[in-house]
Order: structure tokens, then sequence, then C-alpha cells
């Protein structure tokens, strides 16, 4: 059989771990191993996985670690050789911020969904309605029917009530997404929790944790080992290995090359020819690692299930990270962050902008220094877009009067980083799941497998474990001896 040629559009960590899949995976290249070629419109491969140096440290500007019990990330680490970069998170818990105090978060919260009364009696800055709505869901709980879907608010705010959905789930669950808990699908986002609510009766008794629950699709997990790693080398290390990694084995990069157009050759000797600005690459198979929009407008012309995935919205967000002496800041006493509520009142101009502040030295020891602490404000949901309009100035100026009054104690910065990510997220809105299936179905047909955020779920392993599947399904189709009708 003649060597097959596959192009590999988009180098995020989804488009690489295809790239890495592609080529043999732990086994590396064998003779049946085909002719692959990666292309990407930015000058850095990696997506919204980078490093840089702040502080005297090596510091992640997008995630700063990934679950450890979904095994995709963990895997391609072992199977890239650097596993000694591994390192568990070193504290655990959380705060949020209610009626203007820090408040401690309960252990053995269903992503932020609470399992039992007793947690929200805990929590003090919880009115005696949430309290009431808590027990009554233990013993008189609210019947509700559901369908094929139903939003994660639609589900929370009948079995609960309004305050423990919005200022208690929704800075969780909403902040994974950068979205609304009322438009996020309970089916793409939460599967346990809609099936929660078709069993009926109580909510927090079925959420009751069986073990660990994680966002998206359902996934393989184990229970053992810690809850999330990082690199000690920064996440972001991980697409610079594989760059590596994949050059030795022969793939070819193209980074800063942007595709133009994909073309089917029915009558070639290839059924693709990818174009770019300078170049045709002809290609058995494709596949696609781009946002699901750009996707959609490469194929829209060719299926109207395509062309759906432009209508995928997504969320954009910024972070910005300080380091400060370790006198010049009030944190608490324990935990990784804390959490704010949407709308949240203050002093200040408007409702806060901050949604989360993550402390970065406290979970990962390689950022730990006796003389400062590091940590990362968070702002941006998929309806709140105020610091689009702000320069970096004045967005740090902002976050800083915001974090004094949520630390009671902020002082003078040593150093700032803003960090923007204008489209990072897909929305898994109600219907997500049947638009990705609808589309995969027609990229099937054309040889072309898809992948990436808006399909298997956000986060590390989700995008790692998506690549590889694509891969599978890419590799299938060139080896198959008959491919579709053209």
């Amino acid at each position: 059989m003649a060597r097959g040629s596959i192009v590999v559009v988009g180098g995020g960590i989804a488009g690489l771990s295809a790239a890495w899949e592609l080529s043999g995976g732990a086994a590396g290249p064998g003779d049946d191993t085909p002719r692959i070629e990666l292309v990407d419109a930015s000058e850095r491969l990696g997506g919204a996985l980078a490093t840089t140096e702040f502080a005297g440290r090596t510091l992640d500007l997008g995630a700063d670690g990934f679950l450890a019990r979904r095994p995709e990330a963990v895997t391609l680490v072992r199977e890239l050789g650097v596993a000694d970069r591994l390192e568990a998170i070193d504290a655990s818990g959380a705060w949020i911020w209610l009626r203007g105090a820090l408040r401690e978060l309960p252990s053995g919260l269903a992503l932020g969904v609470p399992t039992s009364a007793a947690q929200v009696a805990s929590v003090r800055g919880l009115s005696w309605r949430a309290r009431l709505a808590a027990r009554r869901d233990e013993w008189l709980p609210v019947r509700m029917t559901v369908g094929d879907d139903a939003t994660i608010g639609d589900i929370v705010r009948r079995k609960l009530g309004r305050e423990i959905s919005y200022q208690f789930v929704e800075p969780m669950l909403g902040g994974i997404q950068a979205g609304r808990i009322d438009d996020l699908s309970a089916q793409s986002v939460f599967p346990p929790l809609l099936d929660a609510a078709r069993q009926g009766g109580s909510l927090m008794k079925v959420l009751r944790p069986k073990g660990p629950v994680q966002p998206g699709p359902t996934a393989p997990s184990t229970d053992a080992g810690p809850m999330f790693y990082s690199l000690t080398s920064g996440v972001g290390s991980l697409p610079t290995e594989l760059a590596r990694r994949l050059s030795e084995r022969g793939v070819v990069l193209r980074a800063g090359v942007a595709v133009t157009a994909l073309r089917r050759t029915p009558s070639g000797s290839y059924p693709w020819e990818i174009d770019t600005a300078t170049t045709t690459t002809p290609a058995d198979s494709v596949v696609l690692a781009t946002p699901a929009p750009m996707a959609g407008r490469l194929l829209g012309s060719l299926d109207e299930r395509l062309e759906r995935l432009t209508r995928i919205p997504s969320a954009g967000a910024a972070m910005v990270t300080f380091s400060l002496a370790r006198d010049e800041v009030t944190l608490p006493p324990r935990g990784t962050g804390v959490l704010v509520p949407l709308g949240t009142n203050w002093s200040g101009e408007g409702s806060m902008m901050v949604t989360a502040v993550t402390l970065l030295d406290r979970k990962w020891p390689h950022l730990r220094r006796d003389e400062d602490v590091v940590l990362r404000a968070h702002v941006g949901r998929i309806d709140d877009e105020r610091w689009l309009a702000m320069d970096d100035h004045d967005l740090t100026v902002r976050v800083a009067a915001e974090l004094r009054v949520l630390l009671s104690r902020f002082g003078t910065p040593n150093a700032t980083l803003v960090q923007r990510w204008p489209h990072g997220l897909p929305q898994y809105y109600l219907g997500h799941q049947r638009v990705i299936a609808d589309a995969r179905a027609a990229a099937s047909t054309l040889r072309v497998a898809l992948c990436g955020s808006a399909y298997d779920g956000v986060g590390i392993p989700a995008g790692v474990g998506s690549g590889r599947r694509a891969a599978r399904e890419a590799l299938a189709m060139v080896r198959s001896d008959s491919g579709p009708d053209s």
C-alpha cells in the first residue's frame, strides 16, 4: 500500500495530540505511518498553552494545571518521557465571597452543587431561604420532568432555588466554561446533573460523591492519586515537548501559516488538497483541530451540518497575575482560591469584574518562594466583556482595587501581567451534542475528523483525548480498502 498523507489543521493541544497519535503514539512510527503535516496560523504552536518568565518563575499563560483523574494528559506526559515533571497539587479547598465576607466552601460538593443540607447550613453567607430549600430537597423534593436535555440553571434553580443557583453554583460551574448556567447544557457540561434530575427525588442525594465528578462529556477516570497535576516546567511546556518529539519523528510542522481552503479532488490521486497562501498539500484525510467556527467556514459549503459549527459561540476572558511581598497581602488561611458570584456589588463602579482568584504558589510548589506570593485574578464571562474596553494598565488598576476588598489587604505589587484570551471557551448550549454528532457524521463521509474543545469537553485531558480520537478515525479512513463515494 502506498504511503498515505494526513494533514492536521490546528496546532493547539488537540492538533498536536492528533499528530502524536498519527505518528504512532507511544510505539512511534512504523512502516505504514502516513506522511503527516500540521499547519497552524499562529506563530507559536500550543494554542492557549504557553509559558513566560514572571517574577523569577516560569509561569503558565493559560491553564496552570489539569485533572489527574482523567488519564489522557497523564498518559501523554508519560509517553513523552517527562513524567518526572509531574507535580501534584499541594493544597485543597476554596472560598466564596458572600454577604461582604469570605466564606469557606464545604467539601463534598459536586462541581459546586451541594450534596447535603448540612453543607448549605455550614456556609454562613447563605440565607435561611437557601437552607430551607436544601432541607426541602432532602425531605420533600420538587418534582421535575426532564427530557433529552435541560440547562444547568433550570435544574438547579427548580430543585434548590435561586440563591443556591446563582450565589453558589454559578461561580464554579459557570466559571469552568466562562458561561451562564441558564444557557449551558447539562447534557454536555454536567451529565451527572441531568441524570440526577431524571431520576427524580432529591437532587443532592443522587449527586452525593461516588468518585470524582468532572465537567464535560463522560470520560474514563480513576480515583487513585491526586486530583490535579501541573508540570514543574509549566503546563505550557507540554506542547513545546510534543512539537520537539514530532519533529524528531519527521512530522512537518508549519507555524505561522494559515490554511486558506480545503478542496475536494475526487478525480485526483488524493481526495483532498489543503491550500495556504504559498503551498498546496494533497491528503488522503484531514484532521480539523481548529475552533468550531473555523471548521464550519472551511467545510460548511459541503454540508449544512458542518455549516452549523459556525454558530457555536465562544467566551473570552482575561487573567491578571500579581507578585506581592508576603507582608503586603492578606490571604485566606488555606485553600487554592476564591470564587466571586456574578453581579457582586462593591464600593466601586458597577459590579465586580473579578470572577475568581487563584493562589498559584499555594497550589504548585515549583512556584513557591519565601519572599513573595503569586496570585491570579480572572475576569470575563460570555456576557461580561468590560475588560475588552480597558487597556492593560486600567484593567490592572481595576482588578487590584477589587482585590483590596476581597482580600482586605492588597498592597503595591512587585510585578503584574495581563493575559487576554478573546475567544477561549466554546459554549455548550442546549442541543450542542446533536450539532456535534451531526457534524462528525457529515465530516466522516468526507474523510475528515474533527477535534478540539468544542467537541469533547474543555480542559487539557479532554483536548488530548479528542485529538487522539480524531487521529484514530483519520488513520482508519486512510487504511480502509475503499473510501466514501466521491
